[in-house]
């Protein structure tokens, strides 16, 4: 694992944490009507719209941004970065299981977006439970 892999991984994960949390919070009902953009809409198929829970939603995305944001700066810190993914993998492991168990809501292609997605979603914090390799000194002579 290398330094720069690490603020890779959090970078994007924290990226994708502000944009979802700060959407939902902001503007909850378009948030819903319009998650995750691009012209696909994955929220209206799962039930009818509750402003509490998007802005709960929005919340709790907004707070891993902020363990991100901490983690960026706590690089080299392989126990923080074993903490961060931990946290991070529960949330996604368990978003993961209960979409894979709700695919049938969607057409082919929100399917497959959403396997790839939320897969990846769990794969990349896997990244830093590994520690940093640490580099041998060279002998002289």
């Amino acid at each position: 694992m290398t330094i720069t892999l690490r603020r890779l991984v959090l970078v994007v994960m924290t990226a994708a944490n502000a944009v979802t949390g700060g959407w939902a919070y902001g503007a909850p009902r378009h948030w819903y009507e319009n998650f995750p953009g691009m012209g696909r809409s994955w929220l209206p198929q799962l039930g009818p719209f509750n402003e509490h829970l998007a802005k709960d939603a929005g919340a709790m995305f907004l707070a891993l941004t902020v363990l991100g944001l901490i983690a960026l700066w706590q690089v080299k810190n392989t126990m923080f970065m074993q903490v961060t993914a931990l946290v991070l993998l529960t949330f996604n492991v368990l978003h993961l299981i209960y979409h894979m168990r709700h695919l049938h809501v969607y057409g082919d292609l929100d399917k497959a977006l959403n396997v790839v997605v939320l897969i990846l979603l769990v794969v990349l914090p896997l990244v830093l439970l590994v520690p940093e390799r640490t580099r041998k000194p060279v002998a002289a002579g």
